[in-house]
């Protein structure tokens, strides 16, 4: 008897056509035209960089064990320690330029201390002369982690010692699928396995992994440059999209890619949500971990999450929480046309390139946008914070999305760094501010020349790399606070028929930039920060300091009657909630929030060829043009008197 792949029988098992290969083969070349595959000699680099990493696991549980227990020639000898992969790279669907997420298991004596300790040195000391740089501990992740480049591969190494074994098995084929090996770990340790153990769970719960495969990237290319992808900002991440595309190769297990493509589209679209996404029935009543396994029923968290979609590993997750109102109808807007392209596609009336044209998020998206910017005086400063800042966007979005007068509040999937090279204090406010008037060399030519990074970002994985920690120490989840009040009411005040937006209300004049918009400079209850309570820079007269910031970009679609929007209350909630923050440092970083409209975003959020908003000419009545009829102030006058 042929095996049932996941929760339902699948609702087709007929053999493609000839048509249908036809169209499966144009979707192959199609994604190496895209540039997804990578080179054989690059595929090489990797293995080869795999190993070295194995080696450094042995050398580093050996140096542990021998400060453990010095006199232990047994433990020492035997001491030993296992690098696995997660993510694109473990599911065989990586492309230039991808990071490569790993985890280095070690016994149970080995502590998280000694890895941010001792391995950093082993990195230095083991790897070729030069091959290691960027090396970059972030001990205050909720997944201990050490970021660095190999060989200029981009490497994400996170750690978990297995509290049941005080010694690896030699077996090379031995793996994390146990789930008694779950046993005694907190929840970021388990986090820190399902990594590896979900990745594997997947390829075993889909027909043709092969099949699977190509469809994944296809999608995951089409989610990245539809915007849709970044599990930080409120999108589905890398594992939520391959459960998905997994869960529609389990309904057509004899598909094409090419097939798996389209009903994926149409599937999604019509997924009556919020009904989870599973590969495999969930596993309850497992006493191997006190982590909760998601159940609606239980936990009321569980029951706000509006688009769940299931780890099949023990214990399962919900990986896309953070998904909110507005990002889930952006989703659904993306899923719609995808399902109507693909259809044309399967009729042969449509090229495969079509799919993945690029978003219009800055070209003709939106007409208001908020920017959120983080900016630091030095550049370690900026990484923390603005890392920081961008696992924070989404609540801000969270209270937008509850606005009266917001009816889409849509995060961009990155930031954008820019390095400014200031004088004086003053001109250190204005960038801080928002302006971009004092942009270093490099970035100043690359806003000349609208240009920026290509925004493919292959499956970074930040479900299980984590994120900062709460002051307290726990993991935020999908925070959404209760509904804001009514936002204050404001005059109506129109330029070229547009509403005002009313970014915030404070006490302090706002900055005024080159470009007329103004910023807001950083003030809370929990802290109140001035430039003029830092000491006042005195450098040489040629001299330079570099300002370093971040910006975040939400595009805002208002309600059809709305003439106005007051977010100082959304504004100043989000600067408080993120200053009282530990990681918050007054005499380095600073956090502003400003609106543009959209013929005043800068120039390198566009990429070449893409055309930048104008501002609209605002039309003046002529005399002649009915003078008798009154203006539309005086019509709403006079129906209020009467």
């Amino acid at each position: 008897m042929e095996r049932v792949y996941g929760v339902t029988p699948p609702i087709s098992t007929a053999f493609p056509t000839d048509e249908e290969k036809v169209l499966n083969d144009a979707l192959f070349k199609e994604l190496r035209a895209q540039g997804t595959f990578e080179t054989p000699m690059e595929t090489e680099k990797r293995k080869e960089i795999l190993v070295s990493l194995g080696e450094m696991a042995d050398e580093f549980v050996k140096r542990a064990a021998r400060e453990k227990e010095p006199k232990n020639e047994f433990l020492i000898r035997n001491a030993r320690g296992r690098i696995f992969t997660y993510g694109s790279y473990r599911l065989g669907v990586y492309g230039p330029g991808s990071d490569m997420d790993t985890l280095v298991v070690a016994p149970r004596y080995v502590t998280v201390e000694q890895y941010f300790k001792i391995f950093p040195s082993i990195l230095e000391e083991m790897a070729p002369s030069g091959a290691i740089t960027d090396v970059n501990p972030v001990p205050d992740a909720f997944v201990p982690i050490i970021k660095f480049e190999f060989n200029d591969i981009s490497i994400d190494l996170i750690f978990c010692p297995i509290q049941t074994l005080k010694e690896l098995p030699e077996d090379k084929d031995w793996n994390l699928g146990d789930n008694t090996l779950l046993r005694g770990l907190n929840e970021n340790q388990v986090r820190s396995l399902n990594g590896t153990r979900v990745t594997d769970e997947i390829l075993q719960l889909v027909p043709e992994p092969a099949t699977f495969r190509l469809a994944v990237r296809a999608i995951k290319l089409w989610a990245q440059r539809k915007a849709i992808y970044a599990n930080i900002l409120g999108y589905p991440g890398g594992i939520a999209w391959n459960i998905m595309v997994a869960r529609v190769c389990q309904l057509y297990p004899k598909a094409t890619s090419a097939l798996i493509v389209n009903k994926f589209f149409n599937i999604m679209l019509k997924w009556p949500w919020p009904l989870p996404v599973l590969l495999k029935d969930i596993e309850y009543g497992l006493s191997v971990t006190r982590v909760p396994v998601w159940n609606p029923k239980l936990y009321p968290s569980d029951r706000n999450h509006r688009m769940p979609i299931i780890t099949p590993s023990y214990p399962s997750m919900c990986t896309t929480h953070n998904v909110g109102m507005s990002s889930m109808r952006a989703i659904q807007q993306e899923l719609e046309k995808g399902a109507r392209l693909t259809d044309e596609i399967m009729l042969g009336r449509r090229a495969w390139n079509d799919l993945f044209t690029k978003h219009t998020f800055f070209t003709t998206g939106f007409k208001f946008y908020l920017t959120v910017v983080s900016s630091s005086r030095t550049r370690e400063a900026q990484n923390k914070w603005s890392s920081f800042i961008e696992s924070r966007v989404r609540v801000l979005v969270q209270k937008l999305d509850l606005h009266p007068s917001i009816d889409v509040a849509r995060p961009f999937t990155k930031g954008y760094d820019r390095v400014h090279r200031c004088r004086t204090n003053v001109q250190i406010e204005e960038v801080q501010a928002g302006s971009l008037t004092y942009l270093a060399e490099k970035d100043c030519a690359e806003e000349e020349a609208s240009t920026t990074k290509p925004d493919v970002k292959t499956d970074t994985n930040p479900e299980i790399k984590g994120e900062i920690k709460e002051a307290n120490g726990t993991l935020p989840k999908g925070e959404n606070g209760a509904s804001p009040q009514e936002a204050t009411s404001v005059p109506p005040k129109e330029e070229n028929g547009a509403p005002l937006i009313k970014a915030e209300e404070t006490d302090h004049q706002a900055t005024t930039m080159p470009n007329g918009a103004k910023g807001e400079t950083v003030e809370g209850e929990e802290a109140q920060v001035k430039l003029a309570d830092i000491p006042e820079l005195k450098p040489p007269a040629d001299a330079q300091v570099e300002i370093y910031t971040t910006n975040h970009y939400i595009g805002l679609q208002l309600m059809k009657n709305a003439k106005s929007l007051d977010l100082s209350r959304e504004v100043n909630d989000f600067k408080a909630m993120c200053m009282s923050n530990d990681i918050f440092q007054p005499e380095l970083m600073c956090l502003t929030i400003q609106h543009l409209k959209s013929w005043e975003l800068p120039g390198d959020v566009f990429e070449p060829g893409e055309v930048k908003p104008t501002r609209p000419i605002r039309k003046k009545r002529l005399a002649s043009e009915d003078p008798g009829k009154p203006d539309a102030k005086r019509q709403q006058m006079t129906a209020a008197a009467s």
